[in-house]
């Protein structure tokens, strides 16, 4: 932290009201860092790197050092890194420019880019009056290339994002008080002018107002002065600024400003190092509040009104010598003009990124002509801001006779939008509004935003008429509302999976699609798969394991039962597993997903495993207890990494040292190569293993996301091909389909005439 300026103040009286003159304020500085992580290619959301920051009441200065560092390595190449930064809610991203689902509205995060060509880049990214709060920035390497990579195969290039805040803050920042002007001086740009002004709620009209200005040096009364009213959120509308150059006064003016809030003033001169003092004040305006009951009026009433937040349904409280009971229906706070309705609201948390809004009496709101209906929602936690917003409207009831006539919604951030029309979008002071319209035609309306800001939400109603407002001097409609956060867009549909993913300890939630969908919420079929397709997809990843029937049927005839127990293994959990992976419709699950997948690994690397030690000749007693070993020894080496390439080769690379050392030892006890045949070399051996060795390559280094319902099916055929060529010939004292003869020193005896099997 850093260390404490000077700071000085002088108060005083002049032109008969108080001012307070602020020669210096006292700046502190913070600094933030995250750890850094390694950046993926996009594919979805869940390939992001979110990071979340909170900025400091009054900072006046943020600036982000974005560094990121590149590996070496033949394989590193130059990338341009996306950034995202967003103010109250993750980044809203659309780096391949997928469709969004219908009713979505959304505005796309601030974004910039940083190319990288060397070990390390830093990005400087300076924010003037940051809005405080939470803010999140978001980093992705370019989109993915559809490559599989076998891990441990691939020399993959890593490269690391970091992100550091140094925050310059005011703790002494000025406090403008409406109809009580202050005299400040500004400086630029070592000494701007920076005030603070609180609106409450149900706050109307908002009008800041500077005058009497006068330069050091410079003649005239006019106001060298740039102000700029709000914090900067790098989103639309976020700031209001005006130049008040060539007038002696000037003025900047808000319609509904946000409620229970700080407004940040912030006042610059146009001069370089020439002192400025210049007269403010704001004029207020707070209309539609409530009538006052009291301290406990007519709360107990509402609580009741919902038995879920209370024990019974019977409930009744006794405050003083009043009783509440519990059947009392209340839903209006009371208001002393007709210019606003306000609803109260129940809001139940459900589970992660989910919450339900309840009107208190019920769905169904009565709108009028009147005066707007006001709907709160309270979303200021940011814990709230990783799903998804979802407002439903239903015309239930009216008594519209002109077809003109319609119920029109707004919903915005930090304030309601009161002055409901049919013709202008409902923008705030300081944020766009989404509207929509409701009438006989179209009694039905939907709206969805992602990832929505930590804020008061307000949805406002109104019946309007846009030609005669005489029309509907009467007219009143009741609209059945339904508000609730979900973790993703109705669950991502089909061809999605909605997924639950945290950074630090935020949680938020975003669709992972399959089948070729995209898309926010997994609806953009530009690119998906027909039913076709993934018909064949299926058919061939599973019924490519049917290549393992030869296998079994020469390990049963050669007399290697075990080796045949494990191929039929292989192929029955391969079969049901890639019947299980299938990214479509054309799915069949017999049990667990995760099992099915690990007795596909286990099989597959098992099968590998026994062929080999089957190739080394081995006495029965050393193989079968090399077979239970290696077993034993794969099961666990898959249950900690079923893709580490180790736990793959390490496996493989012994077998193949013990079948080598086996065949060493034969050639020199025999003194000729083994195995002694050029037949069983030529026809057998050699094509063996040149089939496998394609096998692998194709597994290796051709499959990508488009190819791989027939690369890995070539796979699955070319590894059961080569058990057929490489299992070596029977014993010679064993028969076709036969058994041997002894058996740990036992002699099995076979009684032809009784088919009864004795052990003597």
């Amino acid at each position: 932290m850093g260390r404490v300026f000077v700071v000085g103040y002088a108060y005083g009286w002049h032109s008969g009201y108080s001012f307070c003159l602020y020669e210096d304020l006292t700046y502190l500085s913070n600094f933030y860092c995250k750890t850094p992580q390694k950046l993926s290619m996009y594919s979805w959301y869940g390939s992001v790197r979110l990071y979340h920051f909170r900025v400091p009441e009054d900072s006046v200065l943020v600036c982000w050092h974005l560094t990121v560092t590149r590996g070496s390595g033949s394989s590193c190449g130059n990338h341009n890194i996306s950034i995202y930064i967003r103010s109250g809610a993750p980044p809203v991203i659309n780096p391949i420019d997928t469709a969004f689902p219908n009713e979505t509205a959304f505005l796309l995060a601030y974004n910039l880019t940083a190319s990288i060509s060397s070990g390390q880049n830093t990005t400087i990214f300076n924010v003037s009056n940051p809005e405080p709060g939470d803010w999140f920035i978001a980093a992705h390497l370019p989109k993915d290339n559809g490559k599989i990579e076998q891990k441990g195969f691939s020399s993959m290039c890593s490269y690391f994002f970091q992100p550091q805040m140094f925050v310059r803050r005011v703790i002494d920042m000025p406090i403008l008080e409406s109809k009580a002007p202050l005299l400040q001086t500004v400086s630029s740009p070592e000494k701007p002018a920076f005030l603070k002004f609180f609106v409450p709620d149900y706050s109307t009209h908002l009008i800041f107002h500077v005058w009497g200005c006068s330069t050091e040096g410079v003649e005239g009364a006019d106001c060298p002065l740039i102000i700029t009213v709000g914090s900067t959120s790098l989103q639309p509308f976020s700031v209001r600024t005006v130049n008040c150059t060539g007038m002696t006064s000037c003025a900047v003016r808000l319609l509904t400003p946000p409620w229970e809030t700080w407004i940040r003033i912030t006042v610059e001169s146009i001069y370089v190092n020439l002192t400025t003092t210049f007269s403010v004040s704001a004029n207020l305006t707070v209309g539609c509040k409530p009538k006052s009951v009291g301290l406990i009026g007519d709360f107990l009433a509402k609580l009741n009104t919902n038995s879920n937040c209370v024990s019974g349904a019977n409930n009744s409280a006794v405050v003083g010598n009043t009783t509440m009971s519990g059947n009392t229906s209340l839903m209006l706070e009371p208001f002393g003009n007709e210019c606003l309705r306000t609803y109260s609201v129940f809001k139940e948390e459900l589970d992660v990124v989910s919450v339900q809004f309840s009107v208190i009496g019920g769905p169904n709101l009565i709108v009028l002509t009147q005066a707007p209906t006001l709907i709160p929602l309270d979303l200021t936690s940011f814990a709230d801001t990783g799903g998804t917003l979802n407002l439903h409207l239903k015309l239930n009831q009216t008594n519209m006779t002109n077809g003109n006539v319609s119920v029109v919604a707004c919903l915005a951030a930090k304030s309601p939008f009161l002055a409901l029309n049919t013709t202008q979008s409902c923008r705030t002071a300081f944020s766009q509004g989404y509207s929509l319209n409701l009438n006989v035609t179209s009694p039905k309306a939907a709206l969805r935003l992602p990832f929505p800001e930590a804020a008061m939400w307000y949805l406002t109603l109104q019946v309007l008429c846009p030609d005669n407002a005489s029309d509907c001097a009467n007219v009143s409609s009741t609209v059945m509302t339904s508000v609730y956060l979900s973790a993703c867009i109705d669950e991502c549909g089909t061809y999605g999976e909605c997924r639950l993913l945290r950074s630090y300890s935020y949680l938020y939630a975003s669709c992972v699609c399959k089948a070729g969908w995209s898309g926010w919420g997994c609806t953009d079929g530009s690119t998906a798969q027909t039913y076709a397709r993934q018909l064949v997809a299926a058919l061939l990843l599973t019924l490519s394991n049917l290549s393992f029937i030869p296998p079994i049927i020469v390990a049963l005839h050669r007399c290697y039962f075990a080796e045949a127990s494990v191929y039929l293994f292989t192929m029955f959990f391969s079969t049901f597993y890639h019947a299980c992976d299938q990214p479509g419709v054309t799915v069949m699950c017999i049990m667990d997903y995760d099992t099915l997948q690990y007795c596909d690994f286990l099989g597959s690397l098992t099968s590998i495993w026994v062929t080999i030690l089957c190739m080394s000749r081995f006495k029965d007693i050393y193989k079968y207890t090399l077979f239970m070993l290696g077993a034993l020894i794969i099961a666990m080496s898959m249950q900690l990494d079923r893709r580490g390439m180790w736990n793959m080769l390490g496996p493989i690379l012994f077998a193949l040292l013990v079948m080598v050392l086996a065949w060493v030892y034969r050639g020199v006890k025999r003194r000729q190569c083994y195995p002694t045949t050029w037949k069983r070399w030529v026809f057998f051996l050699i094509p063996g293993i040149a089939i496998a060795i394609i096998g692998l390559c194709v597994y290796v280094f051709t499959e990508t996301d488009e190819n791989y319902f027939y690369t890995h099916s070539i796979w699955h055929i070319m590894v059961a091909s080569s058990v057929v060529f490489l299992l070596p010939p029977r014993e010679y004292q064993k028969e076709p389909w036969g058994c041997s003869r002894k058996f740990c020193g036992y002699q099995i005896c076979k009684n032809e005439k009784e088919e009864l099997y004795t052990v003597t």
